[in-house]
């Protein structure tokens, strides 16, 4: 990816100045922003507490310059994950920020084409879905397969969807920093 460690630092302070307007009512807008973060990338704000799971949640594909998509999902990720209440005030100070920029999906003609750890996986079978980024595989200890099933789980389907002619597979890479 083309992201320097300048944009990756501009881009976790957007997503907590995003976060701390919202709680503190500051508005601090971004200085002069590089072309690398005006480009329509997707994306994901990770929010912890104290190395536990606050709220996650992103965009698959680039539907906007990544530098509005960070604003946008940092607000998403910290005040409406349907799995948490919302951050407050009293617990900012422990509360860590992730960011990972996505590559564009490719669809799967072979599940041995997925590396767990390095990619990411996005389980589409009907009108269900299901999407975990790569670090998940890492941070749980999940090979390949134990990927795949967390991922149709995470779609509401049974743990052996992936094996369906029907369901369709996607990996993808991300910068997480």
């Amino acid at each position: 990816m083309d992201l320097s460690e300048r944009d990756k630092e501009q881009l976790k302070q957007l997503a907590r100045d995003t976060i701390e307007g919202v709680l503190f009512g500051k508005d601090k807008s971004p200085s002069e922003l590089p072309e690398t973060l005006k480009e329509k990338r997707g994306a994901f704000v990770t929010v912890k507490k104290k190395g536990e799971l606050r709220g996650c949640i992103g965009y698959i594909k680039g539907f906007l310059p990544l530098h509005e998509t960070i604003r946008e999902m940092a607000i998403q990720a910290a005040f409406h994950d349907p799995r948490f209440n919302p951050v407050d005030k009293n617990e900012w100070k422990d509360i860590d920020i992730e960011i990972s920029v996505l590559t564009p999906m490719k669809k799967v003609n072979d599940v041995k084409e997925i590396q767990a750890g390095i990619h990411g996986l996005y389980i589409e079978k009907g009108a269900h879905t299901g999407l975990l980024l790569p670090q998940v595989a890492t941070e749980y200890g999940l090979d390949r397969t134990a990927f795949l099933e967390h991922t149709c789980y995470k779609a509401g389907l049974p743990k052996d969807a992936w094996k369906s002619k029907d369901t369709q597979i996607y990996i993808f890479s991300a910068e997480v920093f």
